[in-house]
């Protein structure tokens, strides 16, 4: 049957046939030319206006939320611009995170529900408040929690679940919703790396009970540190302010009822957050081109395995470019040495986040005084058969990242990232060798 193509069919695919017929040069570890010259563009992205909101929080001497206006301004136009009723901007994701859990009354005795391929972030808060931590293995081609396993996880003590939607991609939110309610527990999206993603046309971090950001300094809208917390429950957001800001409450209902911390923003942060969002969607839209065009490349390489996005998930923001290096398609190179390859061709990457659930420091807490004498013994013991997450312990041995600045240069960067990749593996055999020598 003949295949009618379109234009734009021909147009897209032209590039990337023409890259895979073109004869692999030499690699740079082997003495050729590196695939990229020059840098890639800095991060962040500041200039004049950033200078001014500065100056003018400076100049003004008010440099506190509870006398100045940049905070609430942000929250307003973030919560716009998400499409959520309310939200709260915080000090930092971690404390979106604390606050969100401590919101929902999570505390010792409890289970917190997470992924095991994550910021250490999303596991220390459930330490923090003394909750029993409890993994979902990883989906491995989309490199997000495994929703079909989502439910085998939940006991009756399940306070939370906190899917992350990992690298800007979005976790399988149908099914894990789908889930939590059927069995009744409240979902805090883990949003922290996914600013302007959505699924079905939603912004991620207003599809479940609540939904925290993080604008630390890599975050693809950021201010150095900072975070937000954004919810449709108006009651839960009070709780959420209550919790982050030593319990004081806006709202006589929670008046002196809660307890907390403080992860209160400034209006440094808050300011500068305004500016940058006037640069957000133009530089979104900009990682989204080239992210969609340098997948259109690596697919054309054996061993290269991109990451799989959900139907559902409708827009992508790509903190993180991330895809599998398989080994066997590389004359069994390991993986250190094709980054170290990469990095030879001008082209940083790094290899990602290391399992969580075998963390030392978390074994250290579930052995610890206080959680022996919350938790019974026979629960502990059992704690790690539990949580073994296979696929995410391949997955740990098979990622590779590029940071979300790669992905803001012209398209001919992509090329060159591609052509990095062919050329190390049309010389692996020779760059194995030379590495082990």
């Amino acid at each position: 049957m003949k295949t009618h193509w379109t234009r734009r069919q021909v147009l897209a695919a032209a590039p990337a046939a023409a890259f895979a017929a073109a004869p692999a040069a030499k690699p740079a570890l082997l003495g050729g030319t590196p695939a990229k010259q020059g840098r890639f563009p800095r991060w962040p992205v500041a200039g004049e206006l950033e200078e001014q909101a500065l100056v003018q929080v400076v100049r003004s001497g008010q440099w506190y939320r509870r006398n100045g206006k940049n905070v609430e301004k942000f929250e307003e136009l973030y919560a716009r611009l998400t499409g959520a009723r309310y939200c709260l901007a915080t000090s930092s994701g971690t404390g979106a995170l604390h606050a969100s859990l401590g919101a929902l009354g999570v505390g010792a005795g409890d289970e917190v529900v997470l992924p095991p391929y994550t910021f250490v972030a999303t596991l220390n808060v459930v330490l923090l408040l003394h909750a029993l931590p409890v993994f979902v293995d990883t989906d491995l081609d989309s490199m997000q929690m495994d929703a079909s396993k989502l439910d085998a996880a939940i006991t009756d003590r399940t306070a939370a679940i906190t899917p992350v939607h990992y690298s800007g991609n979005l976790a399988d939110l149908d099914a894990i919703l789908a889930t939590a309610r059927r069995r009744k527990v409240p979902v805090i999206e883990d949003a922290c790396q996914s600013h302007l993603a959505e699924w079905r046309g939603k912004k991620a971090g207003t599809l479940g009970d609540l939904g925290t950001y993080s604008f630390q300094a890599s975050k693809n809208l950021n201010c150095g540190e900072g975070g937000a917390i954004l919810s449709n429950n108006e009651d839960l957001i009070e709780k959420c302010y209550a919790f982050h800001y030593n319990g004081s409450s806006r709202n006589r209902r929670w008046a002196d009822t809660l307890h907390g911390t403080k992860y209160l923003m400034t209006e440094f942060q808050a300011a500068i957050l305004i500016a940058q969002m006037t640069r957000l969607e133009e530089q979104s839209r900009t990682r989204e081109q080239n992210a969609r065009y340098l997948t259109s490349l690596l697919r054309e390489i054996p061993g290269i395995a991109t990451q799989k996005i959900y139907d559902a998930c409708t827009r992508h923001a790509y903190h993180v470019y991330k895809f599998r290096y398989l080994k066997e398609h590389f004359a069994g190179m390991p993986r250190a040495g094709f980054m170290k390859a990469m990095s030879a061709e001008g082209i940083p990457c790094g290899s990602g986040y290391g399992p969580l659930n075998r963390r030392r420091h978390l074994k250290n807490a579930l052995a610890s005084r206080g959680y022996r004498r919350v938790y019974p013994e026979k629960v502990l013991a059992e704690w790690e058969e539990r949580n073994r997450c296979p696929m995410n312990d391949r997955l740990c041995t098979e990622a590779v990242s590029l940071s979300q600045n790669v992905l803001l240069g012209p398209r001919s960067d992509m090329d060159a990232i591609a052509e990095a990749v062919r050329k190390i593996q049309t010389h692996a055999p020779a760059l194995a060798k030379h590495l082990s020598s």
